[in-house]
């Protein structure tokens, strides 16, 4: 199973910044491995090292210096398996077409292909996000990849630039400004009030931005990440590029190929977006990933009702009973025994969380038949073993949707970055002012009763107002890939943040691509389908197309017993 570092860096697309990854302090980044080459001289090469079409040559950029990982970085590694570790920070301008504004560091991880005598080259990969990490991405390698790949290739996870250890991206000085600014904020807003203080913090955090970030803030488009991303794989001394980005990355992945065709050996993209709806109209873009995440709750409610027995929700009608929960918790919110409580908008964050990882479908329904229960009048309705069991124990999945800050000391430093709208307002454009925000929120109740208005209050109320929103350079087509194989087009029937559409979207888009499609729920699905796995490995290795019309299955369907257990 994929590991679970995946699912948190995946995210459900609208947490706020705020609660991004942490960032090394400056002190930390300091102690890390540093490149051998001056920045000055590492510049000059590369841009000398480009090629008419602006790819970076091998021999012509300078070279990774590989070295010893910071402490803390190889956490979980086993002993046996340290010696194939190694990291390294890279020097990348701000600006690609303009050195003046300085350069930032890349933060990179490296784990050695298992057979050296057989290493076919290095594979990138990213987490996506965007903000998500992908430095320690090769130490759960095993998670999605076959034996085979982990043998053939070097993994090369890096934070993409502005997150994490690669110069994060950073709106505030201090963590007391930042939880201000974010406990202003409500995820689901109804009131006026609500609204309009959740669109003020979004001003202020623009404010904030604009003080603070410095020149990144400008350049943090996905076409600087491949610009970065293309010097890398000609530092590292790969002719073409071997990739495999999940969700966001799935937009790296694509925007490469589009951009550098010629220079992309083997791209595997799983959990699309639609990159041309994503970087022309992020209006409705944001509006059809709401109904992404419809699509796949009713089918959880349905295969639950399938199920019977197997899903504590499925007493009576899950979609009406849902349905009722949701308008309940519009007005109040579950009280339940032992002091716990759930309002809209930790139920709708925490529901939206879970759809990402049908593993714990279970777990969601036994929490949803609990706050049902807490609903009704004692004796209302016969209550169910796992019900009573998740009251005794407290909801497994859901959560408040607001946790208590911690006790800080005055102007303590803030340390995570700020990444996730630093990308997405760079690459979505939003044509609207702030003010039409709330009647965007009203069309999206309608379209998407439960997820609707939660979309709507993060980029589409965030975007009018970032300061870089209008400069960054970012890339909207062609998208037609020129490349010497088909990009690889991974998509669940019933992924909840990019819909099974926006693979297809992205499939045809390409062109030249083929369409794995995966009878499953959750979020992207490398390492979760044994099919795909081999299927994936063969085209790595060997580019190895596989046929057309496929449709694959994961390796466990919600609410079935285990393999093992079947028979």
């Amino acid at each position: 199973m994929r590991a679970a570092a995946l699912v948190v860096a995946l995210g459900a697309g609208t947490a706020l910044a705020g609660a991004g990854s942490a960032a090394a302090t400056p002190a930390a980044a300091a102690g890390g491995v540093q490149a051998a080459q001056a920045g000055a001289a590492q510049i000059g090469a590369a841009q000398a090292g480009a090629t008419q079409a602006g790819a970076a040559q091998v021999g012509r950029v300078a070279g990774v210096a590989w070295g010893t990982c910071p402490d803390g970085t190889l956490t979980g590694v086993p002993a046996d398996q340290l010696k194939l570790y190694s990291c390294a920070r890279y020097r990348v301008p701000v600006d690609h077409d303009n050195a003046a504004l300085g350069t930032i560091d890349i933060a990179l991880l490296k784990r050695a292909a298992k057979v050296p005598a057989q290493r076919i080259g290095s594979l990138f990969l990213n987490p996506g996000g965007p903000g998500g990490s992908g430095l320690r991405m090769p130490i759960a390698g095993s998670a999605y990849f076959q034996p085979q790949v982990l043998d053939r290739f070097d993994l090369i996870g890096f934070d993409p630039r502005g997150v994490g250890d690669s110069n994060p991206l950073r709106c505030f000085t201090t963590a007391e400004d930042a939880n201000e600014v974010f406990g202003a904020m409500t995820p689901v807003p109804l009131s006026r009030g609500e609204i309009s203080t959740t669109l003020s913090a979004y001003k202020d955090y623009g404010q904030f931005c604009k003080n603070n970030a410095g020149a990144l803030l400008n350049h943090m488009s996905t076409k600087d990440v491949v610009r970065d991303l293309d010097q890398l794989r000609a530092a590292v001394g790969d002719q073409k590029l071997t990739y495999v980005g999940f969700s966001y990355g799935t937009l790296i992945g694509s925007t490469y190929a589009a951009m550098f065709p010629k220079q992309a050996r083997a791209i595997v993209i799983d959990g699309n977006v639609d990159p041309q709806l994503r970087t022309t109209d992020g209006v409705t873009y944001d509006l059809q990933r709401a109904q992404g995440f419809e699509i796949s709750l009713d089918g959880f409610l349905k295969r639950c009702d399938q199920a019977g027995d197997r899903c504590a929700f499925s007493s009576g009608d899950p979609r009406a009973k849902f349905d009722e929960l949701r308008a309940y918790l519009k007005d109040q919110p579950v009280k339940l025994p032992g002091g716990q409580s759930l309002d809209i908008n930790g139920f709708t964050g925490s529901v939206s969380s879970a759809l990402y990882s049908p593993a714990g479908f279970g777990y969601l329904a036994e929490d949803l038949q609990t706050l049902y229960d807490a609903i009704h009048p004692a004796g209302a309705q016969p209550q169910s073993p796992q019900s009573h069991a998740a009251v005794s124990h407290g909801l497994k999945t859901l959560a408040s949707g607001k946790s208590g800050l911690a006790d800080l000391a005055p102007d303590s430093p803030y340390t995570s970055d700020d990444s996730y709208f630093g990308v997405n307002c760079a690459d979505k454009p939003m044509a609207i002012s702030q003010a039409q925000v709330p009647g965007i929120a009203g069309k999206a109740d309608r379209q998407s009763p439960t997820f609707g208005r939660y979309q709507v209050f993060s980029d589409i109320a965030a975007c009018p107002v970032w300061p870089s929103a209008k400069k960054s350079d970012r890339y909207s087509g062609p998208w037609h890939a020129n490349t010497d194989v088909p990009v690889l087009v991974v998509s669940n029937f019933y992924d909840p943040a990019t819909q099974y559409a926006f693979g297809k979207s992205m499939a045809a888009e390409l062109g030249n691509s083929r369409l794995l499609s995966v009878d499953s729920f959750g979020h992207c699905i490398l390492g979760d389908a044994l099919g795909v796995d081999q299927a994936a490995a063969d085209y790595l290795i060997d580019l190895k197309v596989p046929a057309e019309g496929q449709v694959f299955q994961p390796n466990t369907q919600p609410f079935e017993a285990p393999a093992a257990a079947r028979g």
